[in-house]
């Protein structure tokens, strides 16, 4: 659909328009007096948030960030699915998935009562992701924004035998400085660090960075509360439909090998997963469905 027929068929006046983003993508732009938000339809990825007592957003997207047909935007809350990390069977299909760098449809547009903002997004499976991943299924992205913001990704499994998968949002929080944020909630739970040799260790006390960071924790309970100090802020995290969370940030090497972000990016953001990965994988009957939720509200310190 042309933006013009997307305005058409799902523009909401006064609060939702479809307009053309980076690499004429087409985009949704919210602003209902709770808060602002873009949503891209290529992905089902959401790139900015900003309640309306904030000044920072709560998304981080590298001014370097891909724009183009196949290519995964780094930043935002890109879906992945469905597996989580390198191709689990070594086919040399693409990292985290194949529906982060294709386009999505949308499903449904809707003014909320309380004045958010809800949108659905969907994506199907093809002949395309039958090459890749031989299964029958659909996924729904519903987003509402408002005072805070919801994201839930739903699977259906369409076919005749049973959906195993893991999958993410990948949340890049926007941060001041690396060096003046700490993740809260995480102390007691065991992680996976994939930055070294994968191996199990124990989280002590609040998380912290001071170099290359890629750990899955396991068994986690939410909310999770990363705070900015920075900023002034407090970001909770909740979730429903995940033991995972995982926390990563590339450091100064990785990032100034990445084209996608600038060289000092790395101190700009800091990715806290809401996941199903490692053991937490998630089994899918014929006919079922699995539901993954992760909310997001912004307090001052």
């Amino acid at each position: 659909m042309t933006i013009e027929t997307l305005n058409e068929a799902f523009g909401l006046d006064g609060q939702l328009t479809f307009v053309a983003g980076e690499g004429g993508f087409p985009t949704i732009r919210i602003d209902n007096g709770l808060a602002t938000a873009s949503i891209s339809v290529y992905a089902g990825q959401v790139l900015a948030y900003c309640p309306a007592d904030q000044r920072e957003d709560l998304l981080f997207v590298s001014r370097a960030a891909f724009h183009a047909d196949g290519k995964a935007i780094k930043g935002g809350i890109p879906v992945c699915w469905p597996w989580f990390g390198p191709d689990p069977e070594n086919r040399g299909r693409p990292a985290h998935g194949f529906v982060r760098n294709r386009a999505w449809n949308v499903l449904a547009t809707a003014a909320t009562d309380d004045g958010g903002t809800r949108v659905s997004l969907g994506f199907e499976a093809s002949d395309a992701t039958r090459a890749l991943w031989p299964y029958a299924f659909d996924l729904t992205l519903d987003v509402l924004v408002g005072r805070t913001l919801e994201v839930t990704l739903v699977t259906r499994n369409r076919g005749d035998e049973p959906l195993v998968l893991t999958q993410a949002l990948h949340t890049y929080f926007r941060i001041g400085d690396i060096d003046r944020v700490t993740v809260l909630g995480l102390d007691g739970t065991d992680y996976l660090d994939k930055a070294a040799d994968g191996g199990r260790r124990h989280q002590a006390g609040a998380v912290t960075v001071a170099g290359e960071v890629d750990r899955i924790y396991t068994g986690v309970r939410y909310p999770l509360t990363l705070e900015d100090r920075t900023f002034g802020r407090r970001i909770r995290i909740h979730a429903d439909g995940s033991r995972t969370a995982v926390v990563w940030n590339p450091w100064r090497d990785i990032a100034a090998g990445m084209a996608d972000l600038e060289d000092s990016d790395y101190t700009r953001f800091l990715c806290v997963e809401t996941a199903n990965a490692a053991d937490d994988s998630v089994q899918v009957p014929p006919g079922d469905a699995c539901r993954l939720h992760a909310g997001y509200s912004i307090e001052h310190l």
